[in-house]
């Protein structure tokens, strides 16, 4: 790493236990913070109703930290919506949501969607997925930012087992960071090669910043949401904060594939590549009957433009 990186990287990066939680209730009062928890979720009925419920009992209710928990219900075919209300959550289909914008399929869909919905200063996300975490997931993302004027974004970090079908896990976890998003870090922006987890799931970010970016419909929001950061705002307003250990289903090796490819997308589009079309055939190949047969799929590249720039924006907010 360069001088200038291994600096940001001793200032910007801590562990969640340097975030104590009445520091973090002071700070928000002296302030006068907001904070919704925002948690995209997609036929995550499992998981999705023990992390609201968590969430509020220890953050809402106790302690007032978290002013609100908002789910995004991207078109889930089981109880997802019905669990999240009942344990606390408000919910809001994706569709619903300006429906005179469109909708479009994916994470950051529901990520940009929660813009209009939400009221916080500060928007923290969490997957639905999780079945190995705790509330410090919460306050170790908030801790930058609520004590530290100059942070926009906070990316956690974690270590991450790869749960397998019978139970057992293994290392393995983040493999699209290690095989993509590393690489082309170090190819383009070697500054931000000392983020540990640029495409972690768990991250937070003032809505200041946010309503200012265009933003990936898909799974590449959050390398968008880093790269745009650096480019708007350079590297300083950016943290780290290390959440121990996070558990949570993981995608087939072909998905992977279409994940890679957005974030290859979205990294293009910040190099200034020019690429005409907002949508690309994957073709990958699998094995059946002793034969090799090509399967394809078109993948979306698209991105909603920054949410301040749409009409009532604000008004929707306030």
């Amino acid at each position: 790493m360069t001088e200038v990186t291994d600096d940001w990287f001793a200032r910007r990066t801590s562990v969640w236990q340097d975030w104590p939680l009445d520091d973090l209730l002071a700070a928000k009062a002296r302030s006068g913070t907001t904070v919704s928890l925002v948690i995209p979720a997609r036929n995550e009925a499992d998981t999705v109703a023990d992390i609201v419920s968590r969430v509020r009992r220890d953050l809402v209710e106790t302690a007032g930290l978290v002013d609100e928990i908002v789910v995004i219900d991207s078109d889930s075919t089981d109880a997802t919506a019905e669990l999240a209300r009942a344990a606390g959550a408000v919910v809001h289909r994706a569709v619903d949501i300006r429906p005179e914008l469109g909708t479009m399929r994916g994470k950051g869909e529901a990520m940009w969607k929660s813009l209009f919905v939400t009221t916080g200063d500060v928007l923290v996300f969490m997957d639905a997925d999780l079945t190995e975490w705790d509330t410090h997931f919460v306050t170790g993302m908030l801790g930058p930012l609520l004590l530290e004027a100059d942070v926009d974004l906070v990316k956690a970090f974690y270590d991450r087992p790869l749960i397998q079908q019978d139970g057992g896990s293994s290392e393995g976890g983040g493999r699209v960071t290690q095989l993509v998003a590393r690489p082309l870090l170090a190819l383009r922006w070697p500054e931000l090669s000392a983020l540990i987890q640029p495409l972690a799931g768990e991250w937070a970010i003032r809505r200041s910043l946010f309503e200012r970016l265009s933003v990936p419909t898909g799974y590449g929001v959050e390398l968008g949401a880093v790269l745009d950061t650096y480019l708007l705002e350079g590297l300083d307003a950016i943290a780290q904060v290390d959440l121990g250990r996070r558990a949570h289903s993981h995608q087939t090796l072909r998905a992977l594939g279409g994940m890679a490819l957005e974030v290859l997308a979205v990294a293009d589009r910040r190099a200034g590549v020019p690429r005409n079309e907002d949508r690309v055939e994957l073709r990958q190949f699998e094995a059946a009957d002793g034969e090799t047969i090509p399967v394809s799929r078109e993948v979306a590249l698209t991105e909603r433009p920054p949410a301040i720039s749409v009409a009532g924006a604000i008004e929707e907010v306030s």
